[in-house]
């Protein structure tokens, strides 16, 4: 022993108080044990998903011949029935149990799936069952989607809402690195169907995490105004309010023509850099580590983000994404599509809280059904625009015009956030705040 008493022992060593509280309040809203429950399923199934969708464009580009018009087809069917359906989505989140909700839309996404990777398996997979499947998976998203983003509120409190919906998009960013690039050595090794039926597989973690859950726990909001959803209530509500419409707007332009990077990579990796879907596995995953980082970043912000920073993200994604339309080499796209995603999710998530957090909680749902609507359903849109510049000027033309389009977006958008409009005050009667329900099933 030394002289103090002690027994020479090096102490441990902590991580300083500033790691360790940064730490705590990054992951806060994972002390809630139903959204811990929440993210667990998600990763699982997000993973899949993603291996999903790199199976599904490598199939297509197999099955057609490498046609761009074939790919940019079967994007547009998955996200047609968000265009058409999202919003009354948004209704029936409002209206019904969300975590009911998720449950069957999970089982049925889950069930859809397996014929379709049992096709493919078997070597019986045509083009036209691509087509088929793709569009009944996109009805289910259109429910699924907006009850998701909205059911995140219910889990955690509007407290915690901009934490945890950060940290839901650290998930989903997780599993967008770790998915591609296990799907192009999958699809290398023992072909794409056995991806997609991984994929069939692994909605069964979320239906698992929903039923894990306590009800009496979930924060509901007000009965009254839940039974009378509508739509165009919904609608009017985001009328009324100057910097909704502007954020909304500002999305809509960058979702269009910026934000089909998952459609422009396929076309990279095959028709530029002349490489396999291992290589498009790894572009995939590193927008989606961009993607990653600013999601852990997000974690830490708090509060409604104002509309400058809004509009900021959006101008840096464009500037990035026309960069990126210039890699002279794989090795140089890979670099570049980091910052891309660091950008792309930045933005898309800065928008996010600026909706969510700044609407009455009565019409949440109906609002990021909106939200939905602008961000997923514009993707039949953005897909033809894709496909329309790539075969007449070039994949590359594809980045570099939506790069230049959204920062257009963002400079306009700009100007008009400097005319000083402030929001106006919530429309029709007062909601009463959501409300924490007791304990019960």
């Amino acid at each position: 022993m030394t002289a103090s008493g002690s027994t020479g022992r090096r102490p441990r060593r902590r991580p300083p108080a500033r790691s360790r509280g940064l730490l705590a309040t990054g992951l806060r809203s994972l002390a809630v044990r139903n959204f811990r429950l929440f993210v667990a399923g998600q990763i699982a199934s997000v993973t899949g998903t993603w291996m999903m969708v790199v199976a599904q464009d490598w199939l297509v580009l197999d099955l057609s011949g490498d046609s761009v018009t074939a790919l940019a087809t079967v994007t547009a069917l998955q996200f047609t029935p968000m265009l058409l359906l999202t919003l009354y989505g948004g209704r029936v989140a409002d209206r019904y149990d969300k975590r009911a909700l998720l449950t069957w839309t999970n089982v049925v996404s889950g069930l859809l799936a397996l014929p379709l990777g049992l096709l493919v398996a078997g070597d019986s997979a045509r083009l036209w069952h691509v087509y088929a499947f793709a569009f009944a998976l996109g009805v289910a998203g259109a429910v699924e989607v907006p009850t998701r983003l909205s059911f995140i509120a219910e889990l955690v409190g509007p407290d915690l809402v901009p934490n945890a919906s950060a940290l839901s998009g650290a998930y989903f960013n997780v599993a967008r690195v770790l998915g591609p690039p296990l799907a192009g050595l999958l699809i290398e090794a023992v072909g794409p169907g056995t991806v997609m039926l991984v994929n069939a597989a692994s909605y069964a973690a979320t239906v698992a995490g929903l039923r894990a859950m306590r009800p009496g726990e979930l924060h509901h909001p007000p009965r009254a105004a839940a039974r009378d959803a509508r739509v165009t209530e919904g609608l009017a509500h985001v009328r009324s309010r100057p910097d909704l419409v502007m954020t909304l707007a500002l999305l809509a332009a960058v979702s269009l023509f910026g934000l089909n990077l998952p459609l422009a990579l396929p076309l990279m990796a095959r028709t530029v850099f002349r490489t396999d879907a291992t290589a498009f596995g790894l572009l995939t995953a590193a927008l989606a580590a961009g993607s990653l980082l600013a999601a852990f970043t997000g974690t830490l912000r708090r509060g409604r983000p104002p509309a400058r920073l809004v509009i900021a993200w959006a101008g840096c994604f464009g500037v990035l994404a026309a960069a990126t339309g210039w890699a002279p080499n794989l090795p140089v796209a890979l670099v570049l599509l980091v910052p891309t995603g660091f950008a792309s999710l930045s933005f898309v998530q800065a928008a996010n809280h600026r909706v969510q957090l700044g609407g009455d909680p009565a019409f949440r749902g109906r609002v990021m059904a909106l939200y939905t609507l602008i961000l997923h359903g514009s993707a039949p849109l953005g897909a033809l625009f894709v496909g329309t510049v790539t075969q007449h000027l070039g994949t590359r033309s594809a980045l570099w015009a939506g790069g230049l389009i959204s920062l257009a977006a963002a400079l306009v958008a700009a100007v008009a956030d400097s005319g000083g409009t402030r929001p106006a005050a919530p429309s029709g009667r007062a909601r009463p705040p959501i409300t924490r329900t007791g304990s019960g099933p």
